[in-house]
């Protein structure tokens, strides 16, 4: 399956005494791909093992002004990775006689991040920049609804809108740093081949 990946955003601004700090970063959409496979429990209950794949460019942004001067700034725009290895329990609202299936699904797995700095688009003074390569693995829990239809010859379309939440390796780097986990939201689209075993 294909589709668009999108990842939340994250900032934090701070205002102690004799200095203010503000940090962001922005996410675009990118590419995304998913593939799986999995078993029926019953009409209504599947497992489904993972790999997903996603690349989304950022931009991380971040602002130190002391009181008395001496101010820093950046701007780095960077491209992130990411793989990941998740199993999914499926329950389904219809049968499997059904042409039309609704389901929801819940699962837990490992994401594993790497994300490069593209370059450096604006810069005041020194700043604290992040690691122009940093990388983590990163445990994540996964929700899901979708809809399998049915087609000919044992081909099914399905479409599913899917979020995983997971810990913030972004955030973790903003300066000031972040606050809020990872939310990555996926729109996916695609063929499932149905097997039926003897």
């Amino acid at each position: 399956m294909a589709g668009v990946s999108t990842l939340s955003a994250d900032g934090r601004s701070s205002f102690a005494p004799g200095v203010t700090s503000t940090s962001l970063y922005k996410p675009e959409n990118g590419p995304l791909l998913n593939l799986f496979t999995g078993i029926h429990l019953n009409d209504h209950l599947s497992l489904q093992g993972n790999y997903v794949w996603n690349r989304n460019d950022i931009t991380l942004v971040s602002l130190f002004a002391p009181e008395r001067g001496g101010a820093t700034a950046y701007q780095q725009t960077r491209t992130s990775r990411q793989h990941g290895i998740f199993g999914d329990l499926l329950l389904y609202f219809r049968n499997r006689d059904s042409w039309v299936r609704p389901y929801l699904s819940a699962g837990l797995g490992v994401a594993f991040l790497r994300s490069e700095e593209k370059r450096l688009t604006d810069e005041i003074g020194m700043p604290a920049l992040p690691p122009s390569v940093f990388s983590a693995a990163k445990a994540g829990f996964r929700a899901a609804v979708g809809i399998d239809l049915a087609l000919r010859g044992g081909f099914q379309f399905r479409y599913s809108f899917t979020e995983t939440i997971q810990g913030n390796e972004f955030s973790r780097y903003l300066s000031p740093p972040g606050e809020r986990n990872l939310a990555h939201f996926q729109n996916l689209f695609g063929i499932v081949i149905r097997f039926h075993l003897p």
